[in-house]
C-alpha cells in the first residue's frame, strides 16, 4: 500500500499547506467514507460541509477554505489536483510480460521493445506494434495494422486492416477502428433521395435492390487519444476516417465513414456522427447529440446534449435543440414560446367578450 505525508501530497498537488497535526496518507476519498489515513476530497460545498462528519484528519479543499482542527491543502484547481492524486493511487491493470502463448503472432509482424500482448491476442500479417505498447486479452489487430509506442489497449480491442494508431493511445472494452462504413447506393432514385429532391416521395411500393459500396480507406487515430469501452469508428470509403492528437471519445460512441474530427475534442457518451462530417478542433460534442451527414463544425463549438445537428455552424457556436440552432436563437424561441402562453390565457380570458361580440353582428 503506498503512504504519503500530506507535506509529500502537497508538493505533489501544488498546493497550500496549513498543518494541523500530521497525517499518513494512503488513500483518498470523499469526506463521509474517510479514515484517519484517507485525504478526504473536499471538492465542493456539500463535501466542505460534511467534513464535519469525517473522521479524516487531512483534506483537500479549493483555495481559501480552512477548517478549524483539521490539516487542509488549499489547490486553486480542485479537479486538476483530484487527477494528479488518482494517478498517484492508481493500479493499473495486470500485463502478462513479453508475448502470451495462447497469443497467435504472424510472422510477418513486427513487434517494438517491451511489447507485451496478453492471452487469445491475433496479431496478423505484417502489423507493426511500437515499443512499450500494452494489448491485452482476446483482441484482434488486422492486417497492415501501424500501432505507436507506448499504447494501452484494454481486453476485447478490434482494429481492421491498415488502421495506423499513434503514440500514447488508450483503447477501452471492446473498441472498433475500421469496420466498414454503413454506405449503399440503389440502381434507381430511392425514397431518401426523392425526399431531399423533392420534399415528397411520390413512388409506392417500389422494390429497390441495394448494393453495398465496400470501404477501402481506413482509420488513422492520433497520438494522445483515449477511446471508451464499445465505440465504433468505421473506415473511409476512399479517404481515411481521421481523429486528431489529443481527442478524448467516451463510451458508445459512433463515427462513421469519411468523419475527420480535429484536436484537443471531447465527444461525449452516446454521441452519433454520420458519414463525412468534418468536425474543428477542441469542439465539444455533449451526450446523446447527433450530427447528420456532410455537416462541417469550427472549431471552438459546444454542442449540448441530445441536440440534432442538421446543417453545418461555424467555430465557436454553442448549438441547442432539435433541430439544433444557436443558443441566442434557442433563448429566443423560448421567450417566445412563453409570450404565446401568456398571449393565449388573455384570450381565453376575453373569449367569452369575443364570442358574444360576434353572436351580436351575425
Amino acid at each position: 500500500m503506498k503512504t504519503f505525508s500530506v507535506e509529500e501530497i502537497t508538493q505533489i498537488v501544488g498546493g497550500m499547506l496549513t498543518k494541523v497535526q500530521d497525517a499518513k496518507i494512503s488513500q483518498i476519498a470523499p469526506p463521509l467514507l474517510s479514515d484517519e489515513n484517507t485525504l478526504a476530497l473536499a471538492l465542493g460545498e456539500e463535501e466542505i460541509a460534511n467534513l464535519a462528519k469525517s473522521n479524516a484528519k487531512a483534506a483537500l479543499v479549493p483555495l481559501g477554505v480552512q477548517i478549524d482542527g483539521l490539516t487542509t491543502i488549499e489547490v486553486e484547481r480542485p479537479r486538476l489536483a483530484m487527477m494528479k492524486l488518482l494517478n498517484l493511487f492508481y493500479v493499473a491493470p495486470e500485463v502478462n510480460q513479453g508475448v502470451h502463448p495462447t497469443a497467435t503472432v504472424h510472422e510477418t509482424a513486427k513487434l517494438g521493445q517491451n511489447v507485451q500482448i496478453g492471452p487469445n491476442v491475433v496479431i496478423s500479417r505484417d502489423a507493426v506494434i511500437g515499443d512499450n505498447t500494452k494489448i491485452l486479452a482476446n483482441s484482434y489487430i488486422g492486417g497492415g495494422v501501424k500501432i505507436g509506442k507506448n499504447c494501452f489497449f484494454h481486453p476485447n480491442v478490434n482494429i481492421g486492416d491498415r488502421v495506423e494508431v499513434g503514440n500514447d493511445v488508450i483503447l477501452h472494452h471492446g473498441v472498433s477502428l475500421g469496420a466498414d462504413g454503413f454506405s449503399f447506393v440503389t440502381e434507381n432514385p430511392d425514397n431518401i433521395e426523392q425526399a431531399r429532391k423533392e420534399g415528397a416521395i411520390k413512388e409506392e411500393n417500389v422494390k429497390h435492390v441495394i448494393f453495398k459500396i465496400p470501404s477501402i480507406g481506413s482509420v488513422k487515430i492520433g497520438n494522445n487519444v483515449e477511446i471508451g469501452a464499445n465505440t465504433t469508428i468505421d473506415r473511409g470509403t476512399i479517404e481515411n476516417t481521421v481523429i486528431g492528437d489529443d481527442t478524448k471519445i467516451d463510451n458508445l460512441v459512433m463515427i462513421g465513414h469519411n468523419c475527420r474530427v480535429g484536436k484537443g475534442c471531447l465527444i461525449v457518451s452516446q454521441v452519433g456522427i454520420a458519414g463525412s462530417c468534418v468536425i474543428g478542433d477542441r469542439v465539444v460534442i455533449a451526450g446523446q447529440a447527433g450530427l447528420a451527414d456532410h455537416i462541417e463544425i469550427g472549431s471552438d463549438t459546444i454542442i449540448t446534449a441530445k441536440a440534432g445537428v442538421t446543417k453545418s455552424f461555424p467555430e465557436k457556436s454553442i448549438i441547442v435543440g432539435i433541430p439544433a440552432v444557436p443558443r441566442k436563437e434557442f433563448i429566443k424561441q423560448l421567450k417566445t414560446m412563453k409570450d404565446a402562453q401568456e398571449i393565449f390565457a388573455k384570450f381565453r380570458k376575453y373569449e367569452p367578450m369575443l364570442n358574444a361580440f360576434e353572436e351580436a353582428h351575425q
